[in-house]
């Protein structure tokens, strides 16, 4: 059966939406496949409430259970990083499907952060540099800062300033405050379709609006041995991922059909409003 993913700007809900988390869950253990030690963790758990950790472990299990993660390593990264303060004031944070956030833009569906993680998460390891286009709330963006941990760097590039300066907040509230205050995750003003220069070459590179083609900048941007993945198509979209050689040759391939607005200038984007 075909799933039409749902992406971080498309607003139609996933077809198996899934339950609302309000039963509470054990806190999993940290793997030691996980990079970080459990210390590391705890000490980052002051930024949660409780009631907030067993509702988002309890979303993050139901995707197992879906079949959406089958990586611990997301799981746990999932975990860590608590989709409540990545979306607006009274929204059902733990539904599986995506909302508005404002500037005609939403936040993605928890399956699909998982999907784009997965696709990742071999190229954010420990050191590696990320970088998130049209980064939103900040969310996939905290999500590969602590997957590539405080000796890489995480970068989110978005157009709309208000939602760069929101997420910035967004962050600071989360487990990936510490690499804000340390300078490996930056979010920054910019044409995603342009990249982000100043740290590349990057061993992943997320994009969250449809191109028509693949942008040469991020390919030029993309690290030999490394993953770009970006929804390619107009009417017909699909997922592609996209690896570098190390001879600079890329090899692409598709993901599965999804549906996203399209990667475009900051005034076309608002022109809808």
């Amino acid at each position: 059966m075909l799933i039409v993913a749902s992406g971080v700007r498309y607003c139609a809900p996933f077809t198996h939406r899934l339950l609302n988390y309000t039963s509470s869950s054990p806190i999993s253990h940290f793997s030691s496949r996980f990079h970080y030690s459990r210390n590391h963790f705890l000490r980052m758990e002051r930024y949660f409430s409780g009631s907030s950790v067993k509702k988002n472990n309890a979303m993050v299990g139901q995707l197992q259970r879906y079949g959406v993660i089958s990586s611990q390593k997301v799981v746990e990264v999932m975990q860590t990083i608590d989709r409540a303060l990545f979306v607006p004031n009274g929204a059902s944070a733990y539904d599986d499907s995506p909302m508005g956030i404002g500037y005609n833009v939403t936040i993605s569906a928890p399956h699909m952060h998982a999907t784009c993680l997965q696709l990742l998460e071999e190229h954010l390891k420990p050191g590696m540099h990320a970088l998130d286009v049209g980064s939103g709330t900040g969310y996939l963006t905290a999500c590969f800062a602590v997957m590539v941990g405080p000796q890489g760097r995480a970068v989110g590039v978005e157009h709309i300033p208000e939602l760069v300066s929101s997420s910035i907040e967004n962050i600071q509230k989360s487990n990936a405050a510490p690499y804000l205050k340390e300078g490996s995750l930056s979010v920054h003003v910019a044409d995603g379709r342009l990249g982000w220069p100043e740290h590349a070459p990057y061993d992943a590179i997320h994009v969250g609006a449809a191109a028509p083609e693949i942008p040469a900048s991020l390919i030029e941007q993309l690290k030999p041995g490394g993953r770009l993945v970006i929804p390619v198509g107009n009417l017909f979209q699909e997922l592609q991922v996209i690896d570098k050689n190390m001879d600079g040759t890329i090899t692409v391939r598709s993901e599965t059909s999804v549906r996203y607005v399209p990667l475009t200038s900051r005034e076309a984007q608002l022109g809808g409003n």
